[in-house]
Protein backbone atom coordinates (compact mmCIF):
# COMPACT_ATOMS: atom_id res chain seq x y z
CA UNK A 1 0.00 0.00 0.00
CA UNK A 2 1.12 3.54 -0.90
CA UNK A 3 0.69 5.97 1.99
CA UNK A 4 0.27 9.74 0.04
CA UNK A 5 2.67 12.11 1.94
CA UNK A 6 3.38 15.68 1.52
CA UNK A 7 6.97 16.08 1.74
CA UNK A 8 6.86 19.30 1.62
CA UNK A 9 5.78 19.91 4.90
CA UNK A 10 8.47 18.89 7.86
CA UNK A 11 5.80 16.50 9.75
CA UNK A 12 5.30 15.09 6.34
CA UNK A 13 1.54 14.75 7.49
CA UNK A 14 -1.36 13.54 4.88
CA UNK A 15 -2.44 15.61 2.19
CA UNK A 16 -5.15 13.15 1.74
CA UNK A 17 -5.79 11.00 4.70
CA UNK A 18 -9.08 9.72 3.62
CA UNK A 19 -7.62 7.97 0.76
CA UNK A 20 -4.46 6.92 2.24
CA UNK A 21 -6.43 3.07 2.81
CA UNK A 22 -8.16 2.90 -0.45
CA UNK A 23 -6.46 0.08 -3.28
CA UNK A 24 -4.35 1.30 -5.64
CA UNK A 25 -5.86 2.49 -8.78
CA UNK A 26 -4.14 1.66 -11.77
CA UNK A 27 -1.88 4.50 -14.13
CA UNK A 28 -2.74 4.82 -17.54
CA UNK A 29 -0.03 5.57 -19.86
CA UNK A 30 -0.83 9.06 -21.30
CA UNK A 31 -0.94 9.40 -24.92
CA UNK A 32 1.11 11.96 -27.28
CA UNK A 33 -1.63 14.20 -27.00
CA UNK A 34 -1.66 14.77 -23.60
CA UNK A 35 1.85 15.34 -22.67
CA UNK A 36 3.02 18.86 -22.03
CA UNK A 37 6.67 20.99 -21.44
CA UNK A 38 7.99 21.30 -17.95
CA UNK A 39 7.98 24.45 -16.36
CA UNK A 40 10.85 26.61 -16.25
CA UNK A 41 11.13 29.55 -18.01
CA UNK A 42 12.50 33.29 -16.57
CA UNK A 43 8.79 34.60 -16.70
CA UNK A 44 7.71 30.96 -15.07
CA UNK A 45 9.95 32.01 -12.23
CA UNK A 46 9.37 35.46 -12.12
CA UNK A 47 5.67 34.61 -11.57
CA UNK A 48 6.54 31.91 -9.38
CA UNK A 49 9.10 34.60 -7.15
CA UNK A 50 5.98 37.17 -6.78
CA UNK A 51 3.20 34.26 -6.04
CA UNK A 52 5.76 33.55 -3.22
CA UNK A 53 6.39 37.32 -2.25
CA UNK A 54 2.89 37.75 -1.76
CA UNK A 55 2.57 34.53 0.06
CA UNK A 56 -0.43 33.45 -1.92
CA UNK A 57 -1.76 29.81 -3.29
CA UNK A 58 -2.38 29.27 -6.04
CA UNK A 59 -4.71 26.29 -7.96
CA UNK A 60 -2.00 25.65 -10.89
CA UNK A 61 0.00 23.72 -8.16
CA UNK A 62 -2.16 22.89 -5.55
CA UNK A 63 -4.19 20.94 -8.13
CA UNK A 64 -1.39 19.92 -10.09
CA UNK A 65 -2.68 21.62 -13.64
CA UNK A 66 -0.61 20.38 -16.60
CA UNK A 67 -0.53 23.89 -17.83
CA UNK A 68 1.59 25.34 -15.31
CA UNK A 69 4.28 25.93 -17.68
CA UNK A 70 2.22 27.88 -20.67
CA UNK A 71 0.54 30.16 -18.07
CA UNK A 72 2.92 31.34 -15.90
CA UNK A 73 5.48 32.04 -18.72
CA UNK A 74 2.68 34.54 -19.74
CA UNK A 75 2.21 36.20 -15.69
CA UNK A 76 -1.39 34.39 -15.91
CA UNK A 77 -1.65 32.50 -12.71
CA UNK A 78 -5.00 31.66 -10.86
CA UNK A 79 -5.32 32.72 -7.23
CA UNK A 80 -6.73 30.08 -4.35
CA UNK A 81 -7.98 31.94 -1.33
CA UNK A 82 -9.46 30.83 1.90
CA UNK A 83 -6.00 28.24 2.45
CA UNK A 84 -4.90 25.48 0.96
CA UNK A 85 -7.17 22.77 2.72
CA UNK A 86 -10.42 21.98 1.80
CA UNK A 87 -13.26 20.65 4.01
CA UNK A 88 -14.42 18.36 0.84
CA UNK A 89 -12.90 14.79 -0.16
CA UNK A 90 -13.65 14.57 -3.97
CA UNK A 91 -12.01 11.67 -5.45
CA UNK A 92 -10.75 13.24 -8.52
CA UNK A 93 -8.76 16.81 -6.46
CA UNK A 94 -5.14 16.38 -5.27
CA UNK A 95 -6.06 19.52 -3.17
CA UNK A 96 -4.94 18.86 0.20
CA UNK A 97 -8.37 17.86 2.50
CA UNK A 98 -8.46 18.31 6.39
CA UNK A 99 -9.69 21.39 8.75
CA UNK A 100 -8.64 24.56 7.11
CA UNK A 101 -6.60 27.75 9.92
CA UNK A 102 -8.83 30.65 10.15
CA UNK A 103 -9.13 32.88 7.31
CA UNK A 104 -6.71 35.46 6.56
CA UNK A 105 -7.68 38.75 6.83
CA UNK A 106 -4.75 40.06 5.25
CA UNK A 107 -5.24 37.77 1.80
CA UNK A 108 -7.43 40.23 -0.18
CA UNK A 109 -5.00 43.14 -0.18
CA UNK A 110 -1.89 40.74 -1.32
CA UNK A 111 -3.75 39.33 -4.06
CA UNK A 112 -4.69 42.55 -5.65
CA UNK A 113 -1.02 43.40 -4.62
CA UNK A 114 -0.12 40.43 -7.14
CA UNK A 115 -2.73 41.22 -9.80
CA UNK A 116 -1.46 44.61 -10.33
CA UNK A 117 2.63 43.06 -10.09
CA UNK A 118 1.46 40.72 -12.61
CA UNK A 119 -0.08 43.55 -14.84
CA UNK A 120 -3.05 40.77 -15.37
CA UNK A 121 -5.93 42.24 -17.59
CA UNK A 122 -8.08 39.59 -16.44
CA UNK A 123 -7.68 37.09 -13.44
CA UNK A 124 -9.48 33.90 -12.09
CA UNK A 125 -10.61 33.56 -8.60
CA UNK A 126 -11.47 30.40 -6.98
CA UNK A 127 -10.91 29.16 -3.39
CA UNK A 128 -10.96 25.72 -1.58
CA UNK A 129 -14.58 24.70 -0.09
CA UNK A 130 -14.85 26.13 3.55
CA UNK A 131 -18.26 24.26 5.12
CA UNK A 132 -16.60 25.03 8.55
CA UNK A 133 -17.52 28.63 8.03
CA UNK A 134 -21.24 29.94 8.02
CA UNK A 135 -21.34 31.71 4.52
CA UNK A 136 -18.99 29.66 3.30
CA UNK A 137 -16.03 31.92 2.15
CA UNK A 138 -18.87 34.27 1.05
CA UNK A 139 -17.73 37.98 2.22
CA UNK A 140 -14.01 36.52 1.69
CA UNK A 141 -14.74 36.57 -1.96
CA UNK A 142 -16.13 40.15 -2.12
CA UNK A 143 -13.58 41.27 -0.54
CA UNK A 144 -11.03 40.01 -2.76
CA UNK A 145 -13.27 41.73 -5.53
CA UNK A 146 -13.27 44.57 -3.89
CA UNK A 147 -9.47 44.89 -3.37
CA UNK A 148 -8.68 44.26 -7.06
CA UNK A 149 -11.23 47.02 -8.22
CA UNK A 150 -9.48 49.52 -5.94
CA UNK A 151 -6.40 48.78 -7.32
CA UNK A 152 -6.63 47.45 -11.07
CA UNK A 153 -10.02 48.94 -11.79
CA UNK A 154 -9.04 47.91 -15.52
CA UNK A 155 -9.01 44.43 -14.80
CA UNK A 156 -11.53 42.04 -15.25
CA UNK A 157 -12.37 39.76 -12.62
CA UNK A 158 -13.60 36.02 -12.67
CA UNK A 159 -14.56 33.55 -10.21
CA UNK A 160 -14.77 29.89 -9.91
CA UNK A 161 -16.76 29.18 -6.10
CA UNK A 162 -17.82 26.38 -4.44
CA UNK A 163 -21.53 25.14 -4.15
CA UNK A 164 -22.15 27.30 -0.85
CA UNK A 165 -23.99 23.89 -0.16
CA UNK A 166 -26.20 24.48 2.82
CA UNK A 167 -25.50 28.40 3.30
CA UNK A 168 -28.04 30.66 2.77
CA UNK A 169 -27.37 34.20 1.61
CA UNK A 170 -23.73 32.81 0.59
CA UNK A 171 -24.44 33.51 -3.29
CA UNK A 172 -26.16 36.50 -2.84
CA UNK A 173 -22.69 37.70 -1.23
CA UNK A 174 -20.67 36.92 -3.87
CA UNK A 175 -22.89 38.27 -6.90
CA UNK A 176 -23.27 41.38 -5.20
CA UNK A 177 -19.60 42.12 -5.78
CA UNK A 178 -20.23 41.85 -9.39
CA UNK A 179 -17.96 39.94 -10.57
CA UNK A 180 -17.28 39.96 -14.81
CA UNK A 181 -17.61 35.56 -14.69
CA UNK A 182 -19.19 33.68 -12.31
CA UNK A 183 -18.13 30.20 -12.43
CA UNK A 184 -19.24 27.02 -10.93
CA UNK A 185 -18.14 23.62 -11.95
CA UNK A 186 -20.10 20.59 -11.99
CA UNK A 187 -17.31 18.31 -12.34
CA UNK A 188 -18.52 15.29 -13.81
CA UNK A 189 -21.88 13.53 -14.94
CA UNK A 190 -24.66 13.39 -11.98
CA UNK A 191 -24.25 9.43 -12.16
CA UNK A 192 -20.65 9.68 -11.03
CA UNK A 193 -21.54 12.67 -8.37
CA UNK A 194 -21.46 9.37 -5.24
CA UNK A 195 -17.58 8.25 -6.39
CA UNK A 196 -16.58 11.42 -7.53
CA UNK A 197 -17.56 14.62 -5.96
CA UNK A 198 -19.32 12.84 -2.93
CA UNK A 199 -19.99 15.93 -0.79
CA UNK A 200 -21.85 18.07 -3.85
CA UNK A 201 -25.41 17.65 -5.03
CA UNK A 202 -25.81 17.82 -9.12
CA UNK A 203 -28.91 19.67 -9.10
CA UNK A 204 -27.94 22.05 -6.25
CA UNK A 205 -25.01 23.35 -8.27
CA UNK A 206 -27.34 23.92 -11.85
CA UNK A 207 -29.35 26.00 -9.20
CA UNK A 208 -26.56 28.02 -8.16
CA UNK A 209 -26.06 28.58 -11.79
CA UNK A 210 -29.15 29.31 -12.81
CA UNK A 211 -29.44 31.82 -9.54
CA UNK A 212 -26.59 33.88 -10.75
CA UNK A 213 -28.60 34.64 -13.51
CA UNK A 214 -31.72 35.73 -11.64
CA UNK A 215 -29.78 38.17 -9.28
CA UNK A 216 -27.74 39.42 -12.37
CA UNK A 217 -29.14 38.88 -15.76
CA UNK A 218 -26.07 40.50 -17.31
CA UNK A 219 -23.84 38.68 -15.60
CA UNK A 220 -21.44 35.46 -17.59
CA UNK A 221 -22.25 32.21 -16.37
CA UNK A 222 -19.62 29.44 -16.65
CA UNK A 223 -19.06 25.81 -15.89
CA UNK A 224 -16.81 22.71 -16.35
CA UNK A 225 -16.75 19.18 -16.62
CA UNK A 226 -13.99 16.50 -16.95
CA UNK A 227 -14.43 13.13 -19.23
CA UNK A 228 -12.66 10.08 -19.07
CA UNK A 229 -13.97 9.28 -14.99
CA UNK A 230 -16.33 6.54 -17.00
CA UNK A 231 -18.67 8.38 -18.46
CA UNK A 232 -20.94 7.71 -21.13
CA UNK A 233 -21.54 10.12 -24.29
CA UNK A 234 -25.40 10.48 -23.73
CA UNK A 235 -24.80 11.52 -20.35
CA UNK A 236 -22.53 15.00 -21.53
CA UNK A 237 -24.93 15.82 -23.95
CA UNK A 238 -27.88 15.45 -21.12
CA UNK A 239 -25.63 17.81 -18.89
CA UNK A 240 -24.84 20.16 -21.48
CA UNK A 241 -28.98 20.24 -21.73
CA UNK A 242 -29.02 20.64 -17.84
CA UNK A 243 -26.85 23.32 -18.66
CA UNK A 244 -28.28 25.34 -20.97
CA UNK A 245 -31.42 25.39 -19.34
CA UNK A 246 -29.60 27.16 -16.67
CA UNK A 247 -28.59 30.06 -18.96
CA UNK A 248 -25.20 29.21 -18.62
CA UNK A 249 -23.31 30.65 -21.16
CA UNK A 250 -19.58 29.25 -21.62
CA UNK A 251 -19.04 25.18 -21.42
CA UNK A 252 -15.46 24.06 -20.48
CA UNK A 253 -14.79 20.38 -20.94
CA UNK A 254 -11.18 18.25 -20.43
CA UNK A 255 -9.61 15.02 -20.35
CA UNK A 256 -9.51 14.19 -16.44
CA UNK A 257 -5.77 13.05 -15.19
CA UNK A 258 -5.49 11.52 -11.85
CA UNK A 259 -3.17 12.97 -9.37
CA UNK A 260 -2.26 10.00 -7.80
CA UNK A 261 -3.08 5.77 -7.40
CA UNK A 262 -5.48 6.79 -4.35
CA UNK A 263 -7.19 9.00 -6.47
CA UNK A 264 -10.22 7.71 -8.84
CA UNK A 265 -8.79 6.11 -11.80
CA UNK A 266 -8.60 7.54 -15.49
CA UNK A 267 -11.20 5.25 -17.16
CA UNK A 268 -9.94 5.86 -20.87
CA UNK A 269 -8.69 9.07 -22.71
CA UNK A 270 -10.87 10.63 -24.48
CA UNK A 271 -9.29 11.78 -28.44
CA UNK A 272 -8.98 14.77 -29.61
CA UNK A 273 -11.75 14.19 -32.10
CA UNK A 274 -14.56 13.23 -29.76
CA UNK A 275 -13.43 16.44 -28.01
CA UNK A 276 -14.30 18.14 -30.88
CA UNK A 277 -17.37 16.65 -31.40
CA UNK A 278 -18.47 18.03 -28.04
CA UNK A 279 -17.23 21.40 -28.28
CA UNK A 280 -20.06 21.39 -32.23
CA UNK A 281 -22.85 19.64 -30.02
CA UNK A 282 -22.40 22.42 -27.15
CA UNK A 283 -22.49 25.74 -29.63
CA UNK A 284 -25.36 23.86 -31.18
CA UNK A 285 -27.05 23.60 -27.77
CA UNK A 286 -26.95 27.56 -28.22
CA UNK A 287 -23.34 28.08 -25.76
CA UNK A 288 -22.08 31.04 -26.37
CA UNK A 289 -18.25 30.47 -25.53
CA UNK A 290 -16.89 26.41 -25.57
CA UNK A 291 -13.43 25.11 -24.90
CA UNK A 292 -13.14 21.74 -25.59
CA UNK A 293 -10.10 19.66 -25.59
CA UNK A 294 -7.93 17.40 -23.81
CA UNK A 295 -5.68 19.86 -22.05
CA UNK A 296 -8.87 22.34 -21.27
CA UNK A 297 -8.95 23.75 -17.58
CA UNK A 298 -11.78 26.37 -16.27
CA UNK A 299 -9.22 29.28 -16.04
CA UNK A 300 -6.79 28.17 -19.31
CA UNK A 301 -6.91 31.00 -21.59
CA UNK A 302 -9.39 32.63 -19.53
CA UNK A 303 -8.63 36.24 -20.72
CA UNK A 304 -8.94 35.63 -23.96
CA UNK A 305 -12.17 33.03 -23.70
CA UNK A 306 -13.51 36.15 -22.02
CA UNK A 307 -13.07 38.35 -24.66
CA UNK A 308 -14.65 36.34 -27.40
CA UNK A 309 -17.63 35.43 -24.83
CA UNK A 310 -18.81 39.42 -25.27
CA UNK A 311 -18.31 39.62 -28.64
CA UNK A 312 -20.29 36.27 -28.85
CA UNK A 313 -23.02 37.85 -26.98
CA UNK A 314 -22.72 41.36 -28.64
CA UNK A 315 -23.19 39.56 -31.69
CA UNK A 316 -26.31 37.59 -31.06
CA UNK A 317 -27.83 40.84 -29.39
CA UNK A 318 -30.72 42.35 -31.79
CA UNK A 319 -29.38 45.54 -33.35
CA UNK A 320 -31.54 47.83 -32.09
CA UNK A 321 -30.23 46.58 -28.32
CA UNK A 322 -26.79 47.33 -29.76
CA UNK A 323 -27.92 50.67 -30.85
CA UNK A 324 -28.84 51.47 -27.65
CA UNK A 325 -25.76 50.65 -25.79
CA UNK A 326 -24.31 52.36 -28.21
Amino acid sequence: MVTVLDHTQPSARLRHPEKARRPDAELLKKPEWIRVRAPGSPVWRETQGIVRDNKLVTVCEEAGCPNIGECWSKKHATFMILGDTCTRACAFCNVRTGMPEAVDAGEPSRVADAVAKLGLNHVVITSVDRDDLSDGGAKHFAEVIGAIRRTSPGTTIEVLTPDFLRKDGALEIVVEARPDVFNHNLECVPSLYLTVRPGARYFHSLRLLQRVKELDPEAFTKSGIMVGLGEERNEVLQLMDDLRSAEVDFLTVGQYLQPTRKHHAVKRFVTPGEFQSFETMAYAKGFLMVSASPLTRSSHHAGDDFAKLRAARAAKRPASSRIAAE
